[in-house]
């Protein structure tokens, strides 16, 4: 709401990766003390991430391979930075597909939002359309606000919520995403709105961590609870 994968990470993650037998949820991996139960660990941290990546189609048998090679000290098919910028140049082309995958389906969602009765549509493509009414102060840039918050994306998954956190939320509108500053300007104080922002009026083709991928569009549940000094 606010405003490299490394060498070392695909090599221990490949090496947790086969130290299984092969089997779905069935592993013959023994831990015999601390340290194996902290290899382990890093292994399934990291494969995480690397599922998360798209890195989870790659081919084990030549990852199993490289890592032999590097650990025997035996000659390589690429050094170390060519290895970088290929799993680099890998990574971001799955990014760049994911990002116009998730532009397409916003799009898609936003069409589909618009003709929904009492949805507005403004001049740069946010939308929203008024749960309630307040009547108090409306927020400006300048304001401090607070507010209670559901955001999730277009396929209901949650990526922040004050509601949630069962604790509302107090910051200067300015520090806030393009779209979200610019729906909270729109309300008094006792307002409710259902907000959906486009990916160019929230975190655009960079996205925000593992929670909003690139090219999101976001949608938010809003609730002006109180505008300091007003």
């Amino acid at each position: 709401m606010m405003k490299k994968v490394s060498i070392l990470a695909v090599c221990i993650s490949a090496l947790t990766l086969f130290s299984c037998d092969g089997q779905k949820g069935k592993s013959s991996v023994v831990l015999h003390n601390t340290a194996d139960s902290v290899a382990y660990g890093i292994g399934i941290s990291i494969g995480s991430n690397m599922q998360k990546d798209g890195l989870d189609s790659l081919d084990l048998d030549i990852l199993k391979k490289a890592i032999a090679a590097v650990f025997k000290k035996d000659s390589l098919m690429m050094n170390t930075q060519q290895a970088q910028t290929v799993i680099q140049s890998y990574l971001g082309e799955k990014q760049r597909q994911k990002g116009e995958a998730n532009l397409a389906a916003g799009k898609k969602y936003l069409d589909e939002n618009k003709k929904k009765p009492g949805v507005i549509v403004l001049p740069d493509g946010l939308q929203y359309s008024v749960v309630k009414q307040g009547t108090g102060p409306n927020a400006t840039m300048a304001d401090t606000v607070v507010i209670h918050y559901h955001g999730t994306l277009i396929d209901g998954t949650i990526f922040d919520s004050s509601v949630d956190k069962g604790e509302p939320a107090e910051a200067p509108v300015s520090i806030f995403v393009k779209g979200f500053a610019e729906a909270l300007q729109l309300m008094n104080v006792g307002s409710k709105f259902h907000v959906v922002i486009p990916a160019e009026l929230a975190y655009g083709e960079r996205g925000s961590g593992p929670r909003v991928p690139p090219n999101s569009t976001l949608i938010f549940e809003l609730e002006m609870l109180n505008i300091k000094g007003k």
